[in-house]
């Protein structure tokens, strides 16, 4: 099929947005693939379309896991085979889902960055057909980015193993310099760069300075109709922004990574289905949330730079309708900012004791525990060791970097099982355990394919087919687990670490400064530019487009300041009109202030005494304090 009948028949579509098509058609050609799209941009079509058109698979390497799945059930529901590797599954299940990507029809298979460390993956990928990588949010393989993820580093090693398979990079957002970066370390062969402009016309930024943010929040809400998005830095700012607006009658809900998954998806519907106006929320909220008609984000704190601001931003207005992007700005921010900072780059010594703390936390013996995970509980894992929440996140960032850890915040797998015994074996335990038998035949007739794959289960669906509690199915599936009759994997929803390297003794482990150093002069750097953007009273988007390397971009004519500077103009125009008429006025003769404001056709009462002051200090006309004249 040609690339518009796989548009089609899989998404309905006539036509590509604008651009797909030529991104699509230059990885049909082979050529290794830049893609800038904005947020909305249609992004997984890119690469979806072209690997769909071609024998063998595709592998999508996406550090969001959250997309990843739902990326994998929209396929899925479009009936193409796809499936994801992500950090939290069991070898045994990883090795059978390798196992359908050589020999199976998977069409797609998703990786977390991560999850290249593994010699396993890697080594299994090489006995794939292989027609395409896929590298989503590429501004993370760049040290220069913004959300720098050392793992990405891993991903042009994959080339090796298929060195004449293309790679197709995309990202919402990218200076000149990360575009290089990424081209560099995906060692792109004579590569393309497709870029759309990031000019979004109907969308208005808005910097509010206010001392009162709480005030403001209600403001905006109350002066534009239609769904918002309020971003806040903490989860505890989450339900407490929520509630305010709920006190003053206006629907609102809170999001964060930390609620569990069935949660976040019931907010998550019904803001979609507007039964929730106003979804308050950590930046964990809007991947890969299609609500076209958001119309307006609200960032109640300033961002980390200025390509997380675009991201989140861009999230209204996709419906091309007028939307706003407001940001709640004070000066005293800045030295807030300057503590984040300091808490963002532990020293050495911190991260080694954090590391310490780890293999304490874990009980791992040194040179121990390469290779497995770990789920953590950050909270009670800080409390236990007396350590501070953000530096200890930071710290992992920075154990990540150099490769000793690897950290995934919020994994949700949900409960899976997979018979481990032949069908013949199974009828066998059933006819020698009777007392069994209701069970697994619930099992089975409940779940196709549990004998050669994992499958999701839900103890809860068991429990009323059986006539059983959820506690019983537990129990019981742990039980046919330790008799050898099948695998079984509790859902899980918390944050997880895997060991890259067996744990070290402290005075063995290598941090590297210099790197941190370095990341800390690109935060300044980007935190400067934000802070430049709130200050610099020139047109917002002009700004944003020259920090993204559109130094040529008009005027918006729809921002706070470009709105202002049009009401400056119209001040003189107004000023010129009453001065004339004033003037008219006096030619005349004398007048009393009585006489000639109500006279004068132009502009408010404010606007004409304004007026009258002013040609009284430059003299153009004169007064004894009772009547004025030329």
């Amino acid at each position: 099929m040609t690339p518009r009948e796989i548009l089609k028949q899989y998404w309905g579509h006539h036509q590509f947005r604008p651009m797909q098509e030529e991104i699509v058609t230059s990885v049909l050609q082979g050529r290794d693939t830049l893609a800038l799209l904005p947020t909305g941009g249609g992004k997984s079509v890119c690469f979806q379309v072209p690997a769909l058109a071609k024998e063998g698979i595709c592998i999508v390497v996406s550090p969001l896991i959250a997309l990843m799945k739902d990326q994998v059930e929209n396929l899925k529901a479009r009936g193409i085979a796809a499936m994801a590797i992500v950090s939290g599954m069991g070898r045994r299940e990883v090795d059978i889902a390798l196992d359908n990507c050589i020999y199976g029809p998977v069409k797609f298979l998703y990786l977390s960055p991560e999850r290249l460390l593994s010699d396993l993956v890697r080594e299994r990928i090489k006995y794939m057909n292989v027609n395409l990588f896929a590298v989503d949010e590429a501004h993370c393989i760049s040290q220069w980015g913004y959300d720098f993820r050392p793992p990405y580093l891993h991903i042009a090693r994959l080339r090796e193993l298929h060195p004449g398979v293309p790679v197709l990079a995309l990202t919402a957002s990218a200076t000149a310099d990360v575009q290089a970066d990424i081209q560099e370390k995906l060692a792109f062969r004579k590569g393309v760069v497709f870029r759309k402009s990031f000019e979004r016309k109907n969308l208005s930024y808005v910097v509010q300075e206010t001392e009162d943010k709480l005030r403001k929040l209600l403001d905006v809400a109350n002066g534009i109709t239609g769904s918002g998005i309020v971003y806040v830095r903490t989860r505890k700012e989450t339900f407490e922004i929520a509630q305010h607006y709920r006190r003053h009658h206006i629907s609102a809900d809170y999001y964060h990574a930390g609620l569990p998954a069935d949660e976040r998806a019931e907010k998550q519907d019904a803001w979609k289905s507007n039964t929730t106006r106003i979804i308050v929320a950590t930046n964990a909220f809007g991947m890969g949330i299609d609500k076209p008609d958001v119309r307006f984000v609200i960032h109640k704190d300033m961002p980390d730079s200025l390509e997380a601001y675009y991201q989140e931003a861009g999230r209204a207005g996709r419906d091309e309708d007028k939307a706003y992007a407001v940001l709640l700005y004070h000066p005293s921010d800045r030295a807030l900012y300057q503590k984040k900072m300091q808490q963002s780059f532990p020293s050495v010594e911190e991260i080694k004791k954090i590391y310490h703390s780890l293999g304490n936390y874990c009980q791992l013996a040194y040179q121990a525990g390469e290779g497995i995970s770990f789920d953590l509980d950050i909270a009670g894992f800080c409390s236990r060791f007396e350590l501070d929440a953000i530096k200890t996140l930071n710290a992992l960032k920075f154990l990540e970097q150099d490769e000793y850890v690897s950290f995934t915040e919020s994994v949700f797998l949900p409960s899976r099982f997979r018979f481990e015994v032949l069908n013949e074996e199974l009828y066998n335990f059933q006819i020698q355990n009777p007392g069994w038998d209701p069970f697994i035949k619930t099992l089975l007739r409940s779940y196709g394919g549990s004998f050669e794959n994992y499958v999701r289960i839900k103890e809860f669906d068991i429990a009323r087919r059986a006539g059983m509690s959820v506690q019983q199915v537990v129990t019981g599936l742990q039980q046919l687990q330790a008799f050898g009759i099948l695998s079984y994997l509790p859902q899980t929803d918390q944050p997880q670490v895997t060991w890259l390297k067996p744990r070290q003794p402290n005075n063995h482990l290598y941090i590297n400064k210099v790197a941190i150093e370095q990341r800390k002069a690109t935060y300044r750097k980007k935190l400067d530019a934000v802070f430049a953007y709130t200050g610099t009273p020139v047109c917002r988007s002009r700004q944003l487009l020259t920090y993204f390397d559109e130094p040529e971009a008009p005027k918006c004519g729809i921002c706070d300041v470009c709105l202002e500077e049009r009401r400056q103009q119209n001040s003189g125009e107004i000023t010129d009109h009453i001065t004339s008429e004033i003037v008219q006025a006096l030619s005349n003769g004398p007048h009393t202030i009585a006489e000639l404001i109500p006279a004068l056709k132009y502009g408010t009462e404010r606007e004409k005494i304004r007026t009258l002051r002013l040609l009284l200090d430059a003299a153009k006309i004169k007064t004894n304090g009772e009547i004025y004249y030329l």
